[in-house]
């Protein structure tokens, strides 16, 4: 049996005796289906002596051949495992192979890979006991040594220590159970516990490292406190300089600038370093250690070593994966997981807020991406030092940021008062408005996908509120959002079966009192003989679920056809006006279109006319002059639908190829008889001299007195529609309408 002395004795790095008998070769595998890394291995590796041993190469070309091998001989110290070979997957299936069904569990490995493309992901260093994962295009012949010296190092140790050593089953039990825990606090903390649980001691030290994730804004290179048990517990999280125990210091300082083990009377400073971080573990031992049990804390300090800079970067995936790279603010899945866990408390002391930054787009085009980011970054400072302290703040969309907290924290006059200062950008004072939904927690059972639909709702009401930049969510909020789900699914449903309608009025030649045009009107009929909803309604919702432009060609198409049915019963007026949303007509093939309806239809040149609203026509002006640009040489006539009731530039306005205005109604009904004389008509008298003015014909909508048309026809607009001639009707009984219509001058 072998004792204490005799297993140290092999653990001993010493040099051996001039003359001593070379000692047996490490045997070392290579499994890998290109020749050339083989042979490039070969040459890296000969005459290399490792810890006074040479390299004995064994060469594998597959993972089939490898397994056949090892089914045979198991004697190998080092296996070289090449990631992707038969399968993309063939050297990590390999290594179950190898751990599992081979049972060789004493064995390194380390993998290799030509095809970064097909690196495993970072679960792959839990799942699998392995040492390394290198490309092999850094792997020059000074690093393919040191990562087979440092896996021969933890080989030589963990099969020294498996030979009889009763320490060794607690050093694997301790980093299994390390290896169980992922996140990196809960992993420094079980560190200290098995160190202590090994020596006998009391719990009572830290675990020092680099972070690769910084806390607020601090240096990457800086340490801090990532665990800690006993006396120095609260210490967690903050950096190392801030720990008041100068013993506790010098011991830490010391092993970092020798980078080695310190063992003093009553402290022990174990050096860690991986590819990734290099660290400390400190623990108060109250007395000087033996010998022996020096040399199972480094051989635990190795294990540890080999595993801690895997279980970083697993905490690192974890902080990306929930954390915003940019405010370094937990992320919007991150905000979800807290509202879970509020929803649970049911604390109805609790708020859940949504703050939209207005205009954000517009900084971002204006200034810059970079001057956006800057200003994201100084809004989510600002949140964490104004309320930070209280609340949990999260960054949930490009310019939305989620906070809960207790009401006294996360209110409207709190949020007002930290928008109120100005923010600066690249020197520049940029004074920020906001939207906000508040959301109370209600009791109830209730998620936190649930809390934040509501304050989405809350918030999306604000930004549409002329009166104040934020709003409490309600119940009727929900119902509300419920219906216009419901309404909105009906449209999409009943558009596909066919059951809108488009409904045409006539326009009246005011002169003449001939039908000069037609304008298409959609409707949506129900079975009743009424309307599911009105235009006002359904239009709206329909440009809000992405339908409009669809509907836009349906309603474009179905009136060419119906012009064309005109035409040849002789019942066809001067022309067919249809509406154009903004998404169609920023379609580049509207005007494709448009022009092809017209010339399958065999319509003549201006008889169809297309409405542009006033704000589609002020939005983007470029894009607007050329396209009515290309409408007029296709002969396709345009209007301004309910002119007057925007924004427009009568200096823009004559840049536009139009052909036609359409008063607002809202302008018509203001012309009343009053006292015997008729009143209000001082709008519609502009427009009409304006068009005159650019050489615009004018069309005044919702006519509906015999004093209104003749106003209108004595200011000198020249075409009118509305109920004093005709209602919107469907297309049957405009047929009829049309042979029956006689003048009617006014």
């Amino acid at each position: 049996m072998i004792t204490d002395d005799d297993l140290l004795e092999i653990i001993d790095d010493t040099e051996e005796l001039e003359g001593a008998p070379r000692k047996p070769a490490w045997r070392i595998l290579i499994v890998d289906d290109d020749e050339g890394v083989h042979a490039a291995s070969t040459l890296a590796l000969n005459n290399v002596d490792i810890y006074d041993r040479p390299l004995e190469l064994h060469h594998c070309y597959s993972a089939k051949e490898a397994r056949s091998k090892l089914l045979e001989d198991k004697d190998f110290a080092v296996i070289l495992l090449d990631v992707v070979m038969e399968s993309e997957r063939a050297g990590l299936e390999m290594i179950s192979f190898i751990r599992d069904e081979v049972s060789l569990k004493t064995c390194r490995i380390i993998l290799r890979t030509g095809q970064p493309g097909y690196a495993p992901e970072l679960n792959i260093f839990n799942d699998y006991d392995i040492d390394d994962y290198r490309t092999k295009s850094e792997l020059t012949r000074t690093r393919l040594i040191t990562c087979i010296t440092a896996a021969l190092r933890s080989y030589r140790q963990i099969t020294a220590l498996g030979k009889h050593r009763e320490g060794l089953e607690k050093v694997i039990a301790a980093s299994s159970d390390l290896m169980e825990k992922k996140a990196i606090h809960s992993f420094a903390e079980g560190i200290l516990t098995q160190l202590a649980s090994l020596m006998s001691l009391q719990d009572d030290g830290i675990v020092c490292a680099q972070r690769s994730i910084p806390i607020k804004d601090a240096k990457h290179e800086q340490l801090y406190i990532v665990g800690a048990v006993g006396t120095l517990t609260h210490y967690i999280s903050r950096p190392i300089f801030e720990l008041k125990r100068p013993d506790v210091m010098l011991s830490i300082q010391q092993c970092l600038d020798t980078k080695n083990h310190i063992f003093d009377d009553e402290h022990v400073a174990l050096y860690l370093q991986s590819s990734h971080m290099e660290g400390v573990i400190y623990l108060h031992t109250g007395r000087p250690l033996g010998y022996d049990e020096q040399r199972l804390i480094e051989v635990f300090a190795t294990n540890i070593s080999s595993c801690y800079g895997n279980v970083q970067l697993v905490d690192k995936l974890n902080y990306v994966a929930y954390h915003d790279a940019l405010t370094r603010l937990p992320n919007r899945t991150r905000f979800i997981l807290e509202l879970d866990k509020v929803a649970q408390s049911q604390n109805t002391n609790t708020v859940v807020a949504l703050l939209d930054i207005s205009h954000f787009a517009d900084l971002n085009e204006g200034l810059g991406i970079d001057a956006g980011n800057t200003l994201l970054q100084a809004v989510a400072s600002r949140l964490t030092e104004e309320v930070g302290s209280t609340c949990f703040i999260a960054r949930t969309g490009a310019d939305v940021f989620g906070l809960i907290g207790p009401q006294h924290a996360i209110n409207s006059n709190t949020i007002e008062s930290v928008f109120l200062a100005p923010f600066m950008v690249e020197q520049m004072a940029i004074q920020v408005r906001f939207s906000a939904g508040f959301c109370r927690l209600l009791y109830g059972e209730m998620k936190g996908l649930t809390l934040l639909k509501r304050a989405n709702i809350a918030l999306t009401r604000s930004k549409k509120s002329t009166s104040r930049s934020y709003e409490y969510f309600m119940e009727d909020m929900e119902n509300d959002t419920r219906w216009r789900i419901d309404i909105i699914q009906k449209l999409h449903r009943d558009f596909y079966n066919g059951q809108l309608e488009l409904w045409y009025q006539p326009q009246i030649n005011l002169k003449t009192g001939v039908v000069c045009g037609l304008e298409a009107l959609m409707r949506w009929p129900d079975e009743q003989g009424g309307f599911v909803q009105p235009p006002s309604v359904f239009i709206p919702l329909a440009e809000y679920s992405g339908l409009i432009v669809e509907l836009g060609d349906w309603a474009l198409e179905e009136s060419c056809k119906l012009y064309k049915s005109l035409m040849e019963s002789g019942l066809a007026p001067a022309s067919v006006s249809v509406n154009v949303s903004v998404p169609q007509f920023k379609n580049p093939a509207m005007v494709k279109k448009a022009t092809q309806l017209v010339s399958t239809h065999q319509m003549p040149q201006k008889a169809l006319n297309l409405e542009i609203t006033e704000s589609l026509a002020m939005d983007d002006p470029q894009l607007v002059i050329e396209s009515l640009l290309q409408l007029r040489k296709a002969g396709i006539q345009t209007s301004i639908d309910d002119f007057g009731t925007g924004y427009s530039s009568l200096g823009y306005l004559r840049k536009l190829s139009i052909d036609c205005l359409k008063i607002d109604q809202g302008f018509i009904q203001e012309i009343v008889l009053k006292d015997g004389q008729l009143q209000g008509g001082v709008f519609a008298d502009t427009i009409v001299t304006l068009g005159d003015k650019l050489n615009l014909r004018v069309v005044a909508e919702g006519v509906e007195t015999q004093e209104q048309a003749r106003f209108l026809r004595q200011l000198g607009c020249e075409v009118a529609q509305g109920f004093f001639y005709a209602k919107p009707m469907p297309e049957e009984a405009l047929y009829e309408w049309l042979r029956t219509y006689r003048p009617i001058t006014v």
